[in-house]
Parts: structure tokens; C-alpha cells; sequence
């Protein structure tokens, strides 16, 4: 991400209504593999940002947190008490089999070579431990926002699964942010068709555009529904992201 971005990046992973649907949704699948694991577990998160999905990752046991930004590190540091390693998604520094659950959350569309990512996040899992991963969708609504994240592309499911399935069981995949996908497509369909139309005043993200704190709880409520579908495995045809779930 760009070099001040990270700043507003971590009120935002706390505030904005996409964040905080996402990550209850996380949340609640990391629940019940939990569950299914039994008792305290090791977990890694690769590409933590600003910290909010490892503090959500806490309850469940032992978090070993990665960021590959430096200064993201250090201006977390000063925010919150957490531990943050600086490393690669494509080069992890532990040993084979070393975590029972391997976490990517919105992180391997940053890499030119996904195909090394996968086969990392993979590796350091153990055997019965799971992948969980989500990244976003559908090249036809690449826009301004995918590249201040510094993304290198939006994905679809079957490309996710063309990376992952072959070697690991699938538990679950697939799209989400269904309801509002619709409205986001029209939206940035439009932003492209008038640039500089739709106003974005610190990050220049799709995040910014939402600013009022009544739209920001109705649009959380419309994709966080989402998750009485997701815990019962109901698919979805189409969405703004792409969840999955696999075991080793």
C-alpha cells in the first residue's frame, strides 16, 4: 500500500463497514474450525496490515503475525501491543508443517507469483491443520482501488482453487460480498466512465467513499448477513470477494 495509507489503513480495519463484515465473518469460520481442532492452536497470519484480524485471532491460542512493510510494522507498534514479524508470503521463514491453522487474508492478490504463495502457505501447515484465505474477485471491476492497494489482480474462484485444491482437501470456497456486489459493480463501472466524479478525501480507496456513519451500519448489516450462509456452506454465484477454506 501506498506510504501514508497505512496510517488511515488502521482506522479504517476497525471502522469501515467492509472490515468489520469481513472479519466477523472470518471470525466465525475460525470458530468452528476450532472446534474441530480442539483446544489451544498455532496459528499463523500472513500479511497482517495493521494488526486487526491477529487481535481477532488471539482467542483461539498461539498468533504468529507477518507484515512485509516495515513502516506499517512500526506504526502499528505504536497503536497496539502486538508482535508483528517482518517477512514474505513468498519466503516464510518456519518450518515445514509448523501451524494447524495458515491464515491469508486479502494478501496474495499482492503477488506477482501466487502460484509460490500458495504452495508456502501450504507448506507451513500441518497435517489436519487448514488454509484460510480470501482475496477479491472479478477482473471486470479492477479500479482505483486495486491500485492503492497495490494489487496485482482480482481473481476467480476457479483460479482459487486451480492454486489450492490440487494438493489440499477443500473444505469450502466461495464468492462473498454477494448482496452489494451488484451496487459496487455500477459504481465503479461509473468511476471509470467519469473519472474524478466520485470524491475519495485521504486514502483515494473505495474506502473513503463511505463516510457517512448510518450508511456505514446499514451497508455492515447487508454483507454480514452473510454470514448465516457462509457458516451452513451455502455458495454464492458471484460476490465482490472470494472465501476458502482447505485441509491438509
Amino acid at each position: 500500500m501506498d506510504n501514508n495509507y497505512y496510517k488511515d489503513y488502521f482506522e479504517l480495519e476497525r471502522n469501515n463497514w467492509w472490515f468489520l463484515a469481513r472479519n466477523e465473518i472470518i471470525l466465525s469460520q475460525v470458530k468452528d474450525l476450532h472446534k474441530i481442532k480442539g483446544g489451544p492452536i498455532k496459528i499463523i497470519n500472513v500479511g497482517v496490515a495493521s494488526g486487526a484480524t491477529s487481535q481477532i485471532l488471539e482467542p483461539f491460542g498461539e498468533v504468529t503475525s507477518i507484515e512485509y512493510e516495515q513502516e506499517c510494522i512500526n506504526y502499528t507498534r505504536t497503536k497496539i501491543d502486538i508482535e508483528i514479524q517482518l517477512g514474505s508470503i513468498l519466503d516464510l521463514k518456519f518450518a515445514d508443517e509448523s501451524f494447524d491453522l495458515v491464515c491469508a487474508f486479502d494478501v496474495i492478490e499482492h503477488v506477482e507469483n501466487d502460484k509460490l504463495a500458495a504452495k508456502e502457505l501450504i507448506r507451513v501447515c500441518k497435517k489436519g491443520g487448514f488454509v484460510f484465505i480470501t482475496v477479491p474477485a472479478f477482473m471486470s471491476i479492477w479500479s482505483q482501488h486495486d491500485v492503492i492497494n497495490h494489487h496485482v489482480k482480482r481473481y476467480i474462484l476457479s483460479e482459487i482453487q486451480e492454486l489450492f485444491s490440487k494438493t489440499i482437501q477443500q473444505k469450502y470456497a466461495s464468492y462473498f460480498n454477494f448482496y452489494l456486489s451488484i451496487p459496487i459493480f455500477f459504481f465503479r463501472y461509473f468511476d471509470r466512465l467519469v473519472p474524478g466524479f466520485i470524491k475519495r478525501e485521504k486514502t483515494n480507496s473505495d474506502f473513503d467513499v463511505v463516510s457517512n456513519s448510518f450508511l456505514n451500519k446499514i451497508l455492515y448489516k447487508i454483507f454480514v448477513f452473510e454470514k448465516l450462509f457462509i457458516k451452513s456452506k451455502i455458495k454464492f454465484p458471484f460476490g465482490i470477494s472470494i472465501i476458502g477454506i482447505w485441509q491438509k
